[in-house]
């Protein structure tokens, strides 16, 4: 027998989604401030995944997210194919639930269409009644915006999923229903004459899901908690997405919160009770290793991490910290990424840079790898590999006010407002590295470099953090002091991940 272990997606793919469209099986995931956003990610066998692609290009309004905005913008989106297109919902908890779909999942996606504006406006997720012809949404509240949560909120919609048809109606108030608390993510579906509400509640680390069930949209809907941790190493498993296979099977995908390795997605048997009540995992707990699903089997395969920068272009695995602009990765005829050493105030903070390009961090011990080529002459200029979450480290080359230029380790604490040294600058004469990072458990971080003479490992050891609701990134970062002119590039090339 076939089996899978969990979790099947081992990094920050937070509070994912997913939907079937004939024998495919497509999932997508929070991307926060990142662009581009809203990662696509492809399956036929809901175990091998890979990232075809994102659906949002830039976030809007542009000029809000023209700097880093860590734990803001796009929050726990529902995909959904409809009317022979896919749609994704998503709410920005400072602006509202917005709407964007397509005809392929590879686009081309419309703009983002604002369907309903407010504060603390999170979590949505729509419905399409195949029997009525009627639509519906779903969504809860962010307390730190609107002062509420714990609640979920229900609307008629326009089936074009352009308007909403009324004020909307408190469905599901979780301060009604004994021990339950922090009531969110919710997916709605339509099965065997009910309303079916998928929904986490009790906190990202320490919660249970739930299901809840009426025969009206707007209930009263009846509740059970239908997996938790109980005796397994799988705390509070959270938010996520059932789906069913051509076969009938049915699945459920969540996340689990792992701290600075963020939210990793675990795949659940899923069946229906005797009772008509969801039963997943094994009776209700999170399974380790189970059965793969019946379904045609699939070469191993994982999102891409590794990167030669074929012409100076990056693979689908980076996104900047914020919406980009021209001018900061520069396309050319070799290999390679040249980046552009953008002049900023606030090239002591990494975590203010709207110029890292980033990536996820494994969930796996391992050893990341990137050589470097420093061209920019201006002194200060300099570049390097990033651990970057609420504290950061890097380690890299810097420009001399000499014109020399230096191998340099920084890092700063989550309290601290600039970066300081983590081992004494030494030179770099032919203003080159190869640059390491090895992470080990509970994502400690041993830096390393070799300027031509084998690696040697620079400072103690980092412990990597995550932000608010973001694990930890790996990122590749050039700047500059603030002044006038060009300040030169960086070329980092052979980026590699293997295990550690």
């Amino acid at each position: 027998m076939r089996t899978y272990r969990n979790p099947v997606l081992n990094a920050d793919w937070s509070d994912p989604d997913v939907v079937r469209v004939g024998d495919d099986f497509y999932l997508t995931a929070s991307s926060f401030g990142r662009a581009p956003g809203l990662p696509l990610l492809h399956s036929r066998d809901l175990v091998n995944w890979t990232l075809v692609g994102h659906a949002l290009e830039r976030l809007e309004p542009a000029e809000e997210f023209a700097r880093p905005r860590h734990d803001c913008g796009v929050w726990a989106p529902s995909l959904r194919h409809h009317d022979d297109r896919f749609w994704i919902f998503w709410g920005d908890p400072d602006q509202g639930i917005f709407q964007i779909n397509a005809p392929e999942i590879r686009g081309p996606w419309t703009r983002p269409h604002l369907l309903k504006e407010g504060k603390g406006l999170i979590d949505p997720c729509p419905l399409w009644d195949e029997e009525t012809g009627d639509a519906y949404l779903v969504h809860a509240w962010a307390k730190s915006r609107s002062g509420v949560k714990n609640r979920l909120t229900g609307h008629r919609m326009h089936p074009d999923g352009t308007s909403l048809l009324d004020e909307g109606k408190l469905i599901v108030d979780g301060d009604r229903v004994p021990g339950w608390f922090t009531l969110e993510g919710p997916k709605l579906y339509r099965h065997d004459g009910w309303f079916w509400i998928l929904a986490p509640a009790g906190g990202v680390e320490t919660g249970w899901q739930g299901a809840f069930r009426a025969r009206d949209f707007f209930g009263p809907y009846e509740e059970r908690i239908v997996l938790e941790q109980k005796g397994t190493d799988v705390n509070g498993p959270h938010q996520g997405g059932w789906v069913r296979t051509p076969s009938g099977e049915d699945w459920f995908l969540h996340f689990q919160q792992r701290g600075p390795y963020g939210r990793v997605v675990h795949l659940q048997p899923m069946r229906w009770g005797p009772d008509g009540w969801p039963v997943l995992g094994d009776e209700g707990a999170p399974v380790r290793e189970h059965r793969r699903p019946g379904l045609p089997p699939q070469p191993d395969a994982a999102p891409a991490t590794d990167d030669d920068f074929p012409g100076g272009r990056f693979g689908r695995q980076w996104q900047w910290t914020a919406n980009p602009q021209d001018g900061w990765a520069t396309h050319h005829s070799g290999d390679g990424l040249r980046l552009t050493c953008v002049r900023t105030p606030d090239a002591h903070d990494l975590r203010k840079l709207p110029n890292v390009l980033t990536q996820r961090l494994p969930g796996t011990p391992s050893v990341v790898e990137v050589g470097l080529e420093l061209h920019g002459e201006e002194p200060g200029a300099r570049a390097g590999l990033a651990v970057l979450g609420d504290a950061f480290g890097w380690i890299g080359l810097q420009r001399g006010v000499d014109g020399t230029v230096h191998l340099v380790h920084r890092f700063a604490e989550a309290v601290a407002e600039a970066e300081r040294d983590a081992d004494h600058p030494r030179l770099a004469p032919r203003g080159r590295a190869r640059l390491r990072v090895e992470i080990g458990a509970d994502a400690r971080c041993r830096f390393a470099h070799d300027t031509g003479d084998g690696f040697r490992y620079s400072g103690p050891v980092f412990a990597a953090t995550p932000w608010r609701w973001v694990g930890a990134l790996l990122g590749l970062v050039a700047v500059a002091p603030e002044g006038g002119g060009a300040a030169g590039s960086a070329t980092f090339t052979e980026f590699r991940i293997r295990p550690l």
